[in-house]
């Protein structure tokens, strides 16, 4: 699913089913799947399938694009689209790995061929007009499938295993509860099975986490504990510490959603960031509940800067609409020419927001170490950008998010646990929302990794595996829109129970009980091999957390101005009389001239006006731990191991079979050695990492 041209991904989730679609043919007109054989139903079993799961039509076939024609099968089930070759069988010790399948959700556009010329696009129920001699499955992952069928008597085969698809599709299309996969299905259960990192389901996991930042000015609220305050919100969460629950409950309640101001990273110098919904301004509160606001957003800081995290940003309509230019130019049979493929990619406006979204990370990482203080991430929703923007400011500010444990319980935290709606943006739901939110910060992530090799502990394999997981519903981890929707059972349950039991509950093997997967629970999924390339081998140890800014050493940070907020808008900060929007709300004293921000030209960033002048760092240009990404012109580049693994001959590698794509690829190894030979010495170039100690580490 992920490195070279070869085509990878996980098995998926067993779904509620549709017992005609399953039984038989549809009573009405049109093509008509034919029914399961109880040759090809006896046969699922030894095809890997899961529990549920059953072969709806196959076919002989030979998979094409690749370096050599492969023979096999094509078999279109209930829950996805596999190529067998032949004499491939599932590995057991990974049931749900295999390179060879494509989740019917995965599916974004569906060919069927005949001859040179006849082409047609096939929809969730649409009705094949000829017998094809090749389709071409194009997966939403940038995939691609393209199996040609064998002439020869076969051809109702090939006719019928593709209108399977095509109605397996529309079948699956109409279905939204989406149950995930059990450990207990996929034979993993013999007895209490710890998650691979904590999934802050539990106080436990939130405490602990509060801790392991340092944020001793707050503590984890239970407030919505049963989920009543706020269902997108994840049931734990931290407060300052002299905020009682009950000003909690009182100050979220005028905000959008119910998502008041919560932590979400503590600097070890001393300033936090914090993330909210947008004010109600239609609400009416009380002094103190303004009160009660303000104390929260000021965190126990005098100086407070709110960040409007939509501001120069692209809207949800223009990312969708970005990814799927992108997604249509980088197929084999674009028609863009060669010569003008770099404008038709810039025109696209990926790589543009992509720019925007690491320059605006870039510039809260200034505010944040710059001096101390609560820097505040608002959005209408709190569930988008907020997240993106406080996970890259993560990485741009804390050596432990960049290592492979603390890039997982990241995403855990500010994605899963603060409610992202997954299966609303990546079109699960049907609805118009659709935004590839999550795989944008994953192109945001892989740009810093290309910038700053040896920082990050994961490679960018491990991105791959983590861009494809999220097209596959196997696990809950991506297939609901809020932590109280994940945490049912499943989809026939409305009680809420956890995931994972605690460590010391009682052995599950022959119980009834069903432990739901994690997309971290890799180890179903990859190989020992395999789980090995997640590390990078540039990483150099001497960036480990545990040698950055010791957290009792006292912040390097200066203080603020005192009782003074901003509102940081267009690249810059302006002085606020009041926080907060209400009529009651007390006004701030006035703020000196003497910290009024100077005016910046239009090409400069906040780091270049917080850190331009040399007197104010003198001999250290930059707050130690901190990356400041480049976004200008060739800086920005494309992700073409992900986005163009449907086209092989542009392949870096095995795949650069030029001259020219030789020496590109030449060119980004120079360059890469460079990179590293500047930040790594010789002497960790010569340590050895064990394969074998990557599970240990990633649970």
């Amino acid at each position: 699913m992920w490195w070279g041209g070869r085509g990878q991904s996980f098995n998926i989730a067993p779904r509620k089913e549709e017992p005609e679609m399953l039984s038989g043919p549809k009573s009405g007109g049109g093509n008509r799947m034919p029914e399961p054989s109880s040759h090809q139903l006896g046969g699922c079993l030894a095809s890997g399938c899961l529990p549920g799961e059953k072969i709806l039509a196959r076919a002989p076939g030979l998979r094409k694009g690749q370096e050599l024609e492969l023979p096999g099968t094509l078999i279109c089930t209930n829950f996805r689209v596999t190529f067998q070759p032949c004499g491939w069988q599932r590995n057991q010790d990974t049931p749900l790995s295999s390179e060879y399948d494509f989740a019917l959700v995965n599916i974004g556009r569906l060919e069927a061929v005949s001859g040179l010329s006849r082409v047609q696009l096939l929809r969730p129920g649409s009705q094949l007009k000829f017998i094809p001699e090749e389709i071409l499955i194009h997966g939403r992952d940038f995939r691609l499938l393209r199996v040609g069928f064998e002439a020869g008597g076969l051809e109702p085969q090939a006719f019928q295993v593709t209108v399977a698809i095509v109605q397996a599709r529309a079948q699956s299309s109409q279905i939204q509860h989406y149950r995930g996969v059990t450990l207990s299905k996929v034979g993993k259960v013999t007895g209490s099975r710890k998650p691979p990192i904590p999934l802050l389901e539990t106080l436990e996991d939130w405490e602990a986490e509060r801790k392991k930042q340092g944020a001793r000015g707050w503590r984890v609220s239970t407030v919505n504990e049963r989920f009543d305050m706020a269902t997108s919100l994840s049931g734990y969460f931290w407060v300052p510490n002299r905020i009682l629950d009950s000003e909690v409950r009182r100050a979220f309640a005028h905000f959008q959603q119910g998502r008041g101001p919560r932590l979400s990273w503590h600097h070890p110098g001393g300033s936090d960031l914090l993330r909210c919904g947008g004010f109600y301004v239609a609400s009416d509160p009380n002094k103190e509940d303004v009160r009660a606001v303000e104390s929260m957003l000021q965190a126990g800081h005098p100086d407070v800067v709110l960040v409007d995290s939509m501001d120069e940003m692209p809207s949800l309509a223009d990312i969708q609409l970005a990814h799927m230019k992108l997604r249509a130019l980088c197929l084999p049979d674009s028609s863009v020419d060669e010569d003008k493929w770099l404008s038709a990619l810039e025109g696209t406006r990926w790589l543009d927001y992509v720019r925007s979204c690491l320059r605006k990370a870039s510039d809260i990482s200034v505010l944040v170490t710059s001096r101390v203080r609560s820097v505040v991430l608002q959005e209408r929703g709190d569930r988008d950008f907020n997240g993106l923007l406080s996970s890259l400011v993560q990485l741009l500010l804390a050596p432990e998010a960049r290592t492979l444990f603390g890039f997982q319980s990241l995403v855990q935290r500010e994605w899963v646990a603060a409610g992202h709606p997954f299966l609303t943006r990546l079109g699960e739901t049907g609805g118009s929302e659709e935004a590839p939110v999550f795989p944008l910060f994953l192109d945001c992530a892989w740009q810093l990794l290309q910038q700053f090799p040896a920082e990050f502990e994961f490679s960018e394999f491990f991105l791959l595996a983590l861009h494809d997981s999220i097209w596959v519903p196997d696990t809950l981890t991506f297939l609901k829109d809020t932590p109280w929707e994940r945490g049912k059972k499943s989809g026939q349950f409305n009680s809420y129970t956890q995931i994972y039991p605690p460590e010391d509950s009682q052995s599950l093997a022959g119980s009834s009980a069903n432990l739901h997967l994690s997309v971290w629970d890799w180890d179903l999924r990859y190989s020992k091999e395999q789980i090995s390339q997640f590390l990078n081998p540039g990483y150099s140890p001497e960036h480990c957390p545990d040698s950055w800014l010791p957290r009792q050493q006292k912040s390097f940070m200066v203080p603020g101005p005192p009782s003074s907020a901003w509102l940081f808008s267009r690249g810059a900060l302006t002085p606020l009389n009041q926080l907060c929007p209400w009529h009651d709300s007390p006004s701030l004293l006035v703020v000196s001239s003497h910290w009024l921000p100077r005016p910046a030209r239009s090409s400069e960033s906040l780091a270049d006006q917080e850190w331009g002048l040399p007197s104010h760092w003198g001999a250290c240009p930059l707050p130690p731990g901190l990356l400041l990404p480049g976004y200008l012109g060739p800086q920005i580049r494309l992700w073409k191991r992900c986005y163009l693994r449907g086209r092989p001959d542009v392949q870096m590698g095995s795949s650069a079979v030029t001259v020219s794509g030789l020496q590109e690829e030449l060119s980004c190894l120079q360059e890469l050695l460079r990179k590293l030979t500047a930040r790594v010495s010789p002497e960790d170039h010569c340590k050895k990492r064990d394969p074998n100690t990557m599970l240990s580490q990633i649970r």
